[in-house]
């Protein structure tokens, strides 16, 4: 189950930024938010997501700089990058920065969740802090 596993969604839209997070914590998965790459390289080292979510292109710092900052951290997390941008040049920087993926907006909800879910497969959830029989019930014999 997807619910605790931690995404960081990096995104100065606020339109799309609420919608993403709806549709994410919808799925299931703890999303937190920051506007621009600053902020979202200081929530990297706080939440310490198994998954971040960045625009390109946003004020202050945009996510090629947040993907940079990302190969100097020790077990960095997946990264999905989102932009507008048609240019194959910036696809292919974002490749070799260690994207794991990579949508061009505007991409259909369904897509993204895909993109999620195969970034996140094999990336293991943080213990549940109920111990291991959190959410079971017990078998009367």
């Amino acid at each position: 189950m997807p619910s605790a596993h931690k995404i960081l969604l990096i995104e100065d839209d606020r339109e799309i930024q609420s919608t993403l997070q709806t549709v994410l914590e919808g799925a299931g998965y703890k999303v937190s938010v920051a506007s621009n790459g600053a902020d979202g390289q200081k929530m990297i080292q706080i939440e310490k997501p198994q998954l971040v979510i960045t625009d390109m292109m946003m004020p202050r710092m945009g996510g090629f700089p947040v993907l940079e900052y990302l190969k100097t951290v020790d077990n960095p997390p997946k990264v999905i990058m989102i932009t507008a941008n048609e240019g194959g040049r910036h696809k292919a920087y974002a490749e070799m920065l260690g994207v794991v993926d990579y949508l061009r907006k505007p991409f259909a909800m369904d897509v993204m969740l895909e993109a999620v879910r195969q970034a996140l497969e094999g990336v293991e959830e943080p213990p549940a802090k109920d111990g291991p029989l959190k959410g079971r019930v017990k078998r009367k014999d």
